[in-house]
């Protein structure tokens, strides 16, 4: 991925933690049938050989046949994206020499995919997803309120997939290679618009 420096982040609990808030991945992979590339919900799980990535897939995607054949894939994280307007820019009245562009946060994941049927692996895998999204919520469905028989049926439909982390990146285009009044004016102008990417602006007069 090309990052300017300024827009490069290395740190690995900074990257985990945008991996966690936003979890929906792309998983790109490329096996016989050429590439392929779908949205999957990940958890981004410790283990003690390392970070790996845990989801499932219907066993009907016929991705699952090109992961088997070639294990090497890429899994693209977005937690936002917003085009940003020359109108925010104060320094736009001083010179007017600004132009549009497009600020985003991005996560490219690289590893090898492992395919898992293990019935164990696959309950352990959507408890805890579905643990970790209704965490917040006054009261949180769980796996177990649905009859144990329907949830059975409905792991005979999936396959796990785990994928064994080689590589992580970041790149956080968040206006950093502008003036502290761009900054907020950028900011600024993605709240008034309701733009969830201003959360991951740092307020740039503090």
């Amino acid at each position: 991925m090309y990052r300017l420096p300024a827009f490069a982040e290395t740190d690995a609990g900074a990257l985990s933690a945008l991996i966690a808030a936003y979890p929906l991945g792309l998983l790109i992979s490329s096996g016989p049938g050429g590439i392929m590339a779908g949205p999957v919900p990940f958890q981004l799980v410790e283990t003690e050989t390392g970070q790996v990535l845990r989801a499932h897939l219907a066993k009907a995607n016929p991705q699952l046949a090109e992961l088997a054949a070639a294990p090497q894939v890429l899994v693209v994280f977005q937690p936002g994206e917003a085009y940003v307007s020359p109108s925010w820019y104060p320094t736009k009245a001083e010179h007017h020499r600004v132009v549009p562009t497009w600020n985003y946060a991005m996560v490219q994941v690289r590893g090898t995919a492992r395919l898992i049927t293990n019935e164990a692996f696959l309950r352990d895998q959507i408890a805890a997803l579905t643990t970790t999204q209704e965490a917040e919520r006054t009261e949180p469905w769980a796996v177990s309120d649905a009859p144990p028989e329907f949830i059975t049926a409905q792991l005979r439909g999936i396959t796990g997939l785990e994928i064994a982390i080689t590589a992580m990146e970041g790149k956080l285009k968040l206006s950093q290679n502008r003036t502290t009044a761009d900054r907020a004016g950028v900011r600024a102008g993605l709240m008034a618009e309701g733009d969830p990417l201003a959360r991951l602006m740092p307020d740039p007069t503090d």
